[in-house]
């Protein structure tokens, strides 16, 4: 039996079914009149709300959910109940498969899924490793000299040369590098562009000029160019495809290099510049990683993942994940209304503290002992979860544990000044440069 429900709660419920906890009008308009962050609304509404709260941006109800059985119901058990209608870096990606829908999704999905687990992995170990040796050169270099760089730019050339190098089994040149950070450009506007499409691309025209340029030359240079010295890269796969897939197109073809280009190198550059600032704050935890086996060591790679894994935790690379509920459901015994937005948020999952006991508190000994951390999947998922979870996961683990491997024994950044703002945008970013110069090594 549905009964008709309260002023300001949500409009379905059932017999088994209870409201989803609302947040008061009240507490919605002071964080307009504020002009807070998003981060700030959820943060509130979860405060006051608990795992799956409700609160009005407009006519249909959004529904934040942060508990792990609710997540995991969301995003794993229950993908076709509850969307993913757009993306926000549309813009920039197309029809990559990061905004891919339906059946498309699937075709675009399959073909990629093979080229980041198993065999595929070790097809780009090689191009990763020489990502990381060519950076970690750089830093040698910066040790010698005493120059001020920024991690946060060194970061994200490390990260692009190795998606680079996996794309095109080319080293990135500085010409490249250049035209590429447009990428870079692009994402960092999305979150404030104009609401109409057609708005929102020309305020960032040149910079889609560009990175449509670099595409191109990519792509032909792939088709009719020698393979590079590491031999061909994934950009072929998607070339390749085309011989037998009549919906690979050059701008389909086009649409999964930049995402791959975006996907593959900003989030893993932005985990690795948190990663440096929190050892800047706690340059015990290098220490402890140093100190748990020898280079090379099974124990000392666990504990450098650890490292990464807990950066994650505090900094989750999908920090919120919005979907849209198809049908009336029931999610954890609450009713969820069909056409209600969903907003499921890594961000503060990973740090509520009935999870999480002392959550703000980087400690990567979490990953490393059997009860550190909740056993619950929907506790931690930097990544995502299920079937749309990040593909790259095993691609961004190996990079930054194959560079960390090779700058944490030689060398600790001196930072000359720290972000004091965080950016919510596509990622979760340090607002601000961070330029360090580099200190005599520890160990």
């Amino acid at each position: 039996m549905d009964i008709e429900a309260g002023p300001g709660s949500l409009p379905y419920v059932s017999e088994t079914a209870r409201p989803v906890p609302e947040a008061e009008p009240a507490l919605v308009e002071r964080w307009r009149e504020e002009g807070g962050e998003l981060i700030e609304l959820l943060s509130r509404v979860r405060e006051r709300c608990g795992g799956i709260a409700a609160f009005r941006l407009g006519p249909a109800p959004t529904v934040l959910v942060t508990d792990p059985q609710a997540v995991q119901h969301v995003l794993a058990r229950s993908p076709e109940l509850y969307v993913k209608r757009s993306h926000r870096a549309r813009l920039l990606v197309g029809d990559g498969v990061l905004s891919a829908a339906g059946a498309a999704w699937k075709r675009q999905r399959r073909l990629l899924q093979s080229q980041f687990t198993g065999t595929g992995m070790r097809r780009y170990e090689h191009r990763i490793t020489e990502a990381a040796r060519t950076a970690a050169g750089r830093w040698d270099g910066y040790a010698r000299t005493g120059q001020t760089f920024d991690v946060g730019v060194e970061m994200r050339r490390f990260a692009l040369d190795a998606i680079w190098r996996s794309l095109t089994g080319h080293p990135l040149d500085d010409e490249t590098e250049r035209e590429l950070g447009a990428v870079a450009a692009v994402t960092a506007a999305l979150p404030t562009l104009p609401a109409g499409a057609a708005h929102a691309q020309e305020a960032v025209a040149a910079d889609l000029a560009r990175i449509d340029a670099a595409a191109g030359h990519a792509i032909e240079a792939a088709r009719s160019g020698p393979a590079g010295p590491d031999g061909p890269g994934l950009l072929h796969v998607l070339i390749d495809a085309a011989t037998e897939r009549p919906e690979y197109t050059d701008r389909l073809i086009r649409d999964e290099l930049v995402t791959l280009l975006m996907a593959g190198h900003e989030t893993t550059a932005t985990t690795l510049t948190w990663l440096y600032l929190l050892l800047d704050r706690y340059p015990a935890a290098r220490e402890e990683a140093l100190a748990a086996g020898d280079e090379g060591s099974a124990r000392r790679r666990q504990a450098v993942q650890a490292l990464v894994h807990e950066t994650l935790r505090l900094y989750p690379s999908a920090w919120l994940l919005p979907r849209h509920a198809a049908k009336d459901d029931t999610l954890a015994g609450h009713a969820v209304e069909a056409g209600s937005d969903i907003l499921v948020c890594p961000y503060l999952t990973h740090r509520d503290p009935e999870l999480w006991p002392d959550p703000e508190r980087f400690d990567p000994r979490r990953f490393l002992t059997p009860d550190g951390r909740p056993t619950h999947p929907g506790a931690y998922f930097p990544f995502g979860m299920g079937p749309r979870a990040c593909l790259g996961l095993q691609f961004a683990l190996r990079e930054s544990t194959a560079l960390l491997e090779r700058l944490l024994p030689a060398h600790t950044p001196a930072f000359r000044s720290v972000p004091t703002r965080t950016a919510y945008g596509i990622t979760v970013r340090p607002d601000g440069p961070a330029p360090a110069t580099l200190k005599p090594p520890l160990v």
